[in-house]
């Protein structure tokens, strides 16, 4: 079993920044990659940002691209997601998930994840 405990999120006004973190506990930490996934109110979750589980390789959806940037520590078991340049659209709950061995070679797909977060709640103001 692995636990995951998203914080960091909060108000923050357009073009502003807030990061994100991923604390995790139960196995290994190193042994699966990571990502993050938003759900806006009415929206289908949706794919954010993944790492690798080594960090040498980082997927990003179109939206968030040259905007936002996943890494991770292992030694601490977090992994984060810097946020900058805001936008009112990129208002959603947040939630970090860990997998053990996907099949699409970038983490896209919410069913390549084994375990997830409750989520947190980031709102950008315009």
């Amino acid at each position: 079993q692995v636990q995951l405990v998203e914080s960091g999120g909060g108000l923050v006004q357009a073009g502003g920044s807030l990061r994100l973190s991923c604390a995790a506990s139960g196995r290994t930490f190193s042994s699966y990659a990571m990502g993050w996934f938003r759900q806006a109110p009415g929206k289908e979750r949706e794919f954010v940002a993944a790492i690798s589980w080594n960090g040498g390789s980082t997927y990003y959806a179109d939206s968030v691209k040259g905007r936002f940037t996943i890494s991770r520590d292992n030694a601490k078991s977090t992994v984060y997601l810097q946020m900058n340049s805001l936008k009112p659209e990129d208002t959603a709950v947040y939630y970090c998930a860990a997998s053990l061995g996907g099949y699409s070679g970038t983490y896209y797909w919410a069913n390549e994840y084994n375990y997830w977060g409750q989520g947190t709640q980031v709102t950008v103001s315009s």
